[in-house]
């Protein structure tokens, strides 16, 4: 079974949450929805990258849920802005098991002789000089990201509302006061759902000395 149908999403009936939880429940969800004749655009976001989800309604319900079980889930993610890790099935022949893939890296010549001088060479030295990137700036990576979450939310869902243009400076500016006054006016569920993306845009980034601990 696909790992896609277990994917967090959220599903929007206009402005309105229609349903939220695993993609195969959520499917289910809009198919009975759309089936009654509502009229009302619906919208399914991923929940890590507000990705839009696009559904086949085809056939019964069965029929819904088999499609979304023979989906890959690194293919049906490719929409998405995310950097998810590969799948075994992406891995080449002969591949250890243990996360390591091999991709084209492109550097000056320069840089290789420096790489080549390090100890383990450079294919260890390159995954050192991640792993330390990754803990001094994870706070400021988490950061952007929940921005740029957010806002795929927002300008799909969201750009017509009053007080959008503005909304979208105050998270890019990380001001939360600011963020949560242009959203008063906008439908209820939209405004959480929103804010609950945000979040993390607008958490104070933890002192060198609380991170050391």
């Amino acid at each position: 079974m696909s790992e896609w149908i277990a994917t967090p999403c959220t599903a929007f009936a206009g402005d309105r949450l229609l349903a939220s939880g695993k993609l195969g429940s959520v499917a289910l969800a809009v198919k009975k929805w759309a089936g009654q004749g509502a009229q009302e655009p619906i919208l399914v976001f991923d929940d890590h990258t507000s990705a839009l989800i696009e559904l086949d309604l085809r056939g019964t319900a069965a029929d819904v849920t088999r499609r979304l079980e023979q989906i890959p889930a690194q293919t049906a993610s490719a929409g998405s802005s995310a950097c998810p890790a590969l799948t075994d099935a992406h891995r080449g022949p002969g591949r250890p098991r243990l996360g390591v893939v091999a991709r084209e890296v492109t550097l000056l010549p320069r840089h290789w002789d420096w790489l080549a001088c390090q100890p383990g060479g450079a294919s260890v030295a390159l995954r050192k000089l991640v792993e330390e990137a990754r803990r001094s700036h994870g706070s400021k990576d988490r950061t952007r990201q929940a921005q740029e979450v957010a806002y795929r939310f927002m300008v799909a869902i969201a750009g017509h509302q009053v007080g959008f243009e503005e909304a979208t400076r105050a998270l890019f500016a990380g001001d939360a006061r600011r963020f949560a006054e242009q959203l008063q006016a906008w439908p209820a569920d939209v405004r959480q759902h929103a804010q609950k993306l945000a979040q993390a845009a607008f958490e104070p980034e933890p002192s060198a000395e609380g991170a050391a601990q």
